[in-house]
């Protein structure tokens, strides 16, 4: 195993002292603020000591098995709202209706698992009811920005000769522009009413749910002939956790603790780019 320790800014110092936690004996710069230290002691104490220490120093930290790269993987997934982009889509239509409080403490609640999420997005979308439809370009335009990293990440992992797949609980209005957008080869998301114009507060088709995620990145995975274990799987809600179990390799992005605790690695304060400094580029 390497520790692998980046992020938006280092100093050689800080990434020493941790590294010596884990007794590496070597320690390799692998990009501007991304350091590999080889040799190192891994158990559960040396993971603890360093969660601490990295946490401190507002660094991400990843315990990977040496020679591990892109080239090991065929399928990138990626959750969307809090993930592949900043915001979560579904709050900021409710703001159209002066609702977004009311809407984003029952996502947060959600995402932390402590409300089913089929449950959580049929009260939220019910909340939406009579907003006009031209609310969810305005959201698109106005309010939604990739996640830092996230062109430069999909533009390697395309080098790479991988898939994408973005599978989201959110709404096809959006995971379709961002398939268009960035080249995406599959996705998959809930589908808003729409009638005369204005949300009629109900979805239409199957609920994009956790369990359905999971399906998703199965059913991709076996169009592809892969493995589940060939894909690297990245999302932030406890909504990914089904899918991310599967995964060959599971990534929480800017997570919550729930999620944090079950992924293979976890990016808090570096972007989504972040990912490649923990794999070779063959």
């Amino acid at each position: 195993m390497d520790l692998i320790l980046q992020g938006l800014t280092t100093q050689r110092s800080t990434i020493e002292q941790i590294a010596g936690l884990a007794r590496s004996r070597v320690v390799v710069a692998v990009g501007e603020h991304a350091y590999r230290c080889e040799g190192i002691s891994y158990n559960d104490e040396v993971k603890a000591q360093i969660d601490v220490a990295a946490w401190a120093a507002q660094l991400d930290y990843a315990f990977i098995e040496r020679g591990r790269s892109l080239g090991d993987f065929k399928l990138l997934v990626m959750d969307m709202d809090s993930t592949l982009i900043t915001i979560e889509c579904i709050d900021e239509i409710a703001d159209m209706q002066g609702l977004k409080p009311q809407v984003a403490a029952i996502t947060e609640a959600a995402m932390r698992g402590e409300i089913e999420f089929r449950e959580s997005l049929m009260r939220r979308v019910a909340l939406l009811e009579g907003l006009d439809a031209n609310a969810l370009q305005r959201v698109y335009d106005e309010r939604l920005q990739l996640s830092p990293g996230a062109e430069r990440m999909l533009a390697a992992v395309k080098a790479a000769g991988m898939k994408t797949l973005l599978v989201s609980g959110g709404f096809t209005f959006f995971t379709d522009r961002m398939q268009q957008r960035l080249g995406l080869d599959y996705t998959h998301s809930n589908r808003l009413e729409i009638v005369d114009g204005k949300l009629t507060g109900k979805l239409t088709g199957d609920i994009v749910d956790a369990d359905e995620k999971k399906r998703t990145v199965e059913r991709v995975c076996a169009e592809m002939g892969i493995q589940p274990a060939q894909a690297i799987v990245m999302g932030d809600g406890a909504n990914d956790l089904k899918m991310m179990g599967i995964a060959g390799l599971s990534v929480a992005f800017r997570a919550k603790p729930v999620v944090r605790q079950q992924a293979d690695v976890t990016l808090n304060f570096v972007g989504l780019d972040g990912l490649l400094q923990l794999l070779d580029k063959r």
